[in-house]
């Protein structure tokens, strides 16, 4: 048993950009596909990660320093800081629930397949840290590596069933067959997401707003491109944040949130060229051995759903509001720093659910930001 909570911690500790090219080439042989085709498709995916995670990094490298000097400029006095999933996942797979939740999960992904209780084969083995974190919230509270376990196992089982629900819509709005996202982070908000969009529906006025980001850059042509949009967030949340003078720090600033807007999709781009090939030797696996199943989809990172542009426009517009919001609202204690960069991720269920429309995404993303921060207040106590 300790032999095998090793090899997984070990396993976990490679980090997504080298765990994923593994998993991927050694899932590609199994499925039947030519050696130098899974290889190439493996590094592909390493070479995806690799350039989401620099762009990711720079984003919040360039997002915190500014973030400080709101802090300093304005005088706010927030007592919690937010670290970032990077520390959050370290504490989660340092955990006795995160020790063994690698197995766990692949254990579970196994019986739900073998039960047709799921049309996922989740391979983001990364990213099972995140039912380690519930987990191990729930063993602390009740005292219980048991029932940590237990919550862990329950948390994928709901995400399993939304990623599998939700695949049809990604195929249609992400371009992404044969894909689904069994992220535990993104697929969260995605029940949310149903019932404040039905919500809106009902809404006179509200209900006929839409703003799609395709029809906006083509009205306003240079301006609603994903590279101006990005540009002038970035301008001005640099001259809030460090004020008129600055104008070498605010204008980099801009020009790094206009080119993080034009590289994350083509990034995405590369992950989804090492995919394709492994989705369609799934494809081709389940009809020859599993013919009386309809569809198999393979379970990855949201990461593969970040390149639509209502998710990136409304994320860098949701920004400097979740700055505001953190001031300003009754109750909260937390310092948005280092997650404001995966703000995107947290918007990739609702754009899909919303029907690409920009409007209601902006809405639901603010509701969702403004409970999210005082629900990490809460847990401020816990997580120490």
């Amino acid at each position: 048993m300790e032999f095998i909570a090793n090899f997984f911690n070990t396993l976990s500790s490679l980090g997504a950009s080298v765990m994923m090219p593994i998993i991927i080439l050694v899932f590609a042989l199994v499925l039947g596909a030519k050696f130098g085709e899974s290889l190439r498709a493996g590094l592909m995916v390493g070479v995806g990660f690799i350039g989401l995670n620099l762009i990711i990094g720079l984003l919040g490298d360039s997002l915190g320093p500014a973030t400080q000097a709101m802090v300093d400029t304005y005088g706010l006095q927030l007592n919690v800081i937010d670290v970032g999933w990077p520390a959050s996942a370290a504490i989660a797979f340092g955990t006795q629930v995160g020790a063994f939740i690698i197995p766990v999960c692949l254990l579970l992904n196994i019986v739900m397949l073998a039960t047709n209780t799921t049309e996922t084969v989740n391979i983001d083995i990364w990213n099972f840290w995140r039912f380690a974190f519930t987990g191990s919230l729930v063993a602390i509270l009740t005292g219980s590596i048991g029932w940590g376990i237990f919550a862990s196992v329950i948390n994928m089982i709901i995400v399993m069933v939304i990623a599998d629900v939700t695949a049809p819509m990604f195929e249609e709005y992400n371009g992404l067959p044969g894909i689904s996202i069994p992220h535990g982070f993104s697929a969260a908000f995605a029940p949310i997401a149903w019932v404040l969009n039905k919500i809106i529906d009902f809404i006179p006025g509200v209900n006929k707003i839409d703003i799609d980001a395709t029809v906006l850059e083509n009205k306003m042509g240079v301006f609603g491109e994903p590279l101006l949009v990005g540009t002038i967030i970035g301008l001005v949340v640099g001259m809030v944040a460090y004020g008129f003078g600055e104008y070498k720090t605010y204008l980099t600033l801009a020009i790094t949130m206009g080119a993080c807007l034009v590289l994350i999709p083509k990034m995405a781009a590369l992950l989804m060229e090492g995919l394709i090939p492994v989705s369609d030797a799934a494809q081709e696996f389940i009809q020859k051995k599993f013919s009386k199943r309809d569809k198999i989809y393979i379970g990855l990172n949201s990461a593969v759903a970040l390149g639509h542009p209502v998710t990136l426009s409304v994320a860098l517009l949701l920004t400097p509001i979740t700055l505001l919001l953190a001031v300003i609202l009754p109750g909260n204690q937390v310092m948005p720093f280092a997650d404001l960069a995966v703000i995107p991720f947290m918007l990739v269920f609702i754009v899909p659910i919303c029907r690409g429309n920009g409007f209601r995404t902006f809405i639901i993303g603010l509701i969702i930001i403004t409970v999210g921060l005082l629900i990490s207040t809460n847990l401020a106590p816990l997580q120490t």
